[in-house]
Protein backbone atom coordinates (compact mmCIF):
# COMPACT_ATOMS: atom_id res chain seq x y z
CA UNK A 1 0.00 0.00 0.00
CA UNK A 2 1.27 3.58 -0.51
CA UNK A 3 0.51 5.81 1.80
CA UNK A 4 0.21 10.24 1.05
CA UNK A 5 -0.26 13.28 3.21
CA UNK A 6 -2.02 16.10 2.15
CA UNK A 7 -2.17 19.52 4.00
CA UNK A 8 -2.88 22.84 3.56
CA UNK A 9 -3.12 26.10 5.15
CA UNK A 10 -3.89 28.48 2.31
CA UNK A 11 -7.08 29.49 1.40
CA UNK A 12 -9.94 27.09 1.51
CA UNK A 13 -7.96 24.51 3.09
CA UNK A 14 -11.18 22.07 3.08
CA UNK A 15 -11.52 22.45 -0.87
CA UNK A 16 -7.88 22.37 -1.13
CA UNK A 17 -7.29 18.65 0.34
CA UNK A 18 -10.65 17.52 -1.72
CA UNK A 19 -9.67 18.73 -5.14
CA UNK A 20 -6.01 17.40 -4.27
CA UNK A 21 -7.68 13.97 -3.40
CA UNK A 22 -10.58 14.27 -6.67
CA UNK A 23 -6.89 14.78 -9.20
CA UNK A 24 -5.20 11.91 -7.43
CA UNK A 25 -8.27 9.67 -7.88
CA UNK A 26 -8.89 10.59 -11.59
CA UNK A 27 -5.35 10.41 -12.45
CA UNK A 28 -4.64 6.88 -10.96
CA UNK A 29 -7.66 5.50 -11.73
CA UNK A 30 -8.33 4.72 -8.33
CA UNK A 31 -10.42 4.43 -5.02
CA UNK A 32 -8.31 6.01 -2.05
CA UNK A 33 -9.31 5.82 1.98
CA UNK A 34 -8.75 8.42 3.71
CA UNK A 35 -8.17 9.45 7.57
CA UNK A 36 -9.84 12.65 9.03
CA UNK A 37 -9.03 15.65 8.45
CA UNK A 38 -6.90 17.41 11.64
CA UNK A 39 -5.73 21.00 12.08
CA UNK A 40 -2.15 21.28 13.32
CA UNK A 41 0.45 23.89 13.98
CA UNK A 42 2.77 24.89 10.90
CA UNK A 43 6.07 23.20 11.51
CA UNK A 44 9.33 24.94 10.78
CA UNK A 45 8.04 28.73 10.32
CA UNK A 46 5.72 31.26 11.86
CA UNK A 47 1.90 30.56 9.24
CA UNK A 48 -1.64 29.77 9.53
CA UNK A 49 -2.42 26.29 10.85
CA UNK A 50 -2.68 22.96 8.73
CA UNK A 51 -5.51 20.99 7.91
CA UNK A 52 -3.98 17.68 6.88
CA UNK A 53 -5.06 14.18 5.82
CA UNK A 54 -3.44 10.65 5.73
CA UNK A 55 -4.49 9.08 2.11
CA UNK A 56 -3.94 4.94 1.72
CA UNK A 57 -4.38 4.19 -2.29
CA UNK A 58 -2.49 1.23 -4.77
CA UNK A 59 -1.49 2.33 -8.43
CA UNK A 60 0.72 0.55 -10.65
CA UNK A 61 3.36 3.90 -10.91
CA UNK A 62 6.36 3.98 -10.29
CA UNK A 63 7.94 6.36 -6.85
CA UNK A 64 9.40 8.55 -8.85
CA UNK A 65 5.55 8.90 -11.40
CA UNK A 66 3.35 9.19 -8.76
CA UNK A 67 6.09 11.68 -7.21
CA UNK A 68 5.32 13.87 -10.81
CA UNK A 69 1.86 13.55 -10.06
CA UNK A 70 2.03 14.58 -7.02
CA UNK A 71 4.07 17.78 -8.03
CA UNK A 72 1.65 17.76 -11.06
CA UNK A 73 -1.46 18.49 -8.92
CA UNK A 74 0.54 21.00 -6.38
CA UNK A 75 1.20 23.32 -9.47
CA UNK A 76 -2.28 23.31 -10.46
CA UNK A 77 -3.41 24.23 -6.91
CA UNK A 78 -1.65 27.13 -7.07
CA UNK A 79 1.54 25.99 -5.13
CA UNK A 80 4.83 27.34 -7.10
CA UNK A 81 7.95 24.84 -7.39
CA UNK A 82 11.38 25.89 -6.16
CA UNK A 83 14.10 24.64 -5.01
CA UNK A 84 14.25 23.92 -1.20
CA UNK A 85 15.91 27.08 0.53
CA UNK A 86 17.92 26.27 3.88
CA UNK A 87 18.91 28.69 6.62
CA UNK A 88 22.75 29.16 8.11
CA UNK A 89 22.20 26.30 10.38
CA UNK A 90 21.35 23.89 7.12
CA UNK A 91 17.80 23.42 8.19
CA UNK A 92 15.26 23.81 5.32
CA UNK A 93 13.23 26.82 5.76
CA UNK A 94 9.64 25.95 4.85
CA UNK A 95 6.46 28.06 3.73
CA UNK A 96 2.67 28.36 3.34
CA UNK A 97 1.43 26.39 0.71
CA UNK A 98 -2.44 26.17 -0.62
CA UNK A 99 -1.33 22.26 -1.09
CA UNK A 100 1.40 19.91 0.06
CA UNK A 101 1.22 15.66 -0.94
CA UNK A 102 4.14 14.06 0.28
CA UNK A 103 4.34 10.06 -0.16
CA UNK A 104 5.16 8.61 3.41
CA UNK A 105 5.45 4.90 2.29
CA UNK A 106 5.32 3.53 -0.64
CA UNK A 107 4.48 -0.56 -0.75
CA UNK A 108 7.53 -1.19 1.69
CA UNK A 109 10.44 0.22 -0.42
CA UNK A 110 13.20 2.58 0.91
CA UNK A 111 14.15 5.03 -1.75
CA UNK A 112 17.10 7.66 -1.31
CA UNK A 113 17.31 10.04 -4.32
CA UNK A 114 17.71 13.51 -4.87
CA UNK A 115 14.29 13.92 -5.37
CA UNK A 116 12.49 11.63 -3.37
CA UNK A 117 13.10 9.92 -0.02
CA UNK A 118 11.00 6.99 1.55
CA UNK A 119 9.89 6.25 3.91
CA UNK A 120 9.50 10.60 4.06
CA UNK A 121 12.32 11.55 6.10
CA UNK A 122 9.59 13.77 8.47
CA UNK A 123 7.56 10.88 8.89
CA UNK A 124 8.47 10.26 12.73
CA UNK A 125 9.25 14.30 13.41
CA UNK A 126 5.50 14.83 12.58
CA UNK A 127 3.82 13.44 15.94
CA UNK A 128 -0.21 13.59 14.45
CA UNK A 129 1.13 11.63 10.89
CA UNK A 130 1.23 8.29 13.49
CA UNK A 131 -2.55 8.85 14.32
CA UNK A 132 -3.84 9.90 11.14
CA UNK A 133 -1.83 6.95 9.31
CA UNK A 134 -3.14 4.48 12.42
CA UNK A 135 -6.78 5.62 11.12
CA UNK A 136 -5.96 3.43 7.76
CA UNK A 137 -5.99 -0.14 6.60
CA UNK A 138 -3.22 -2.00 6.90
CA UNK A 139 -1.35 0.37 8.35
CA UNK A 140 1.32 -1.10 11.37
CA UNK A 141 4.12 -0.08 12.84
CA UNK A 142 6.12 -2.54 11.00
CA UNK A 143 5.59 -0.95 7.90
CA UNK A 144 6.96 2.42 9.91
CA UNK A 145 10.76 1.16 10.97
Amino acid sequence: MIYLILGSNLGDREWNLEQAKALLAEALKVDMLCSQAVETEAVGFDGPPFLNQAVCLACDLSPEALLDLCQDIEARLGRPRHAPQYDAAGRRIYSDRTIDIDILLYNGLEIHTDRLDIPHPQLRERPYVKGLLAELPGWTEIENK
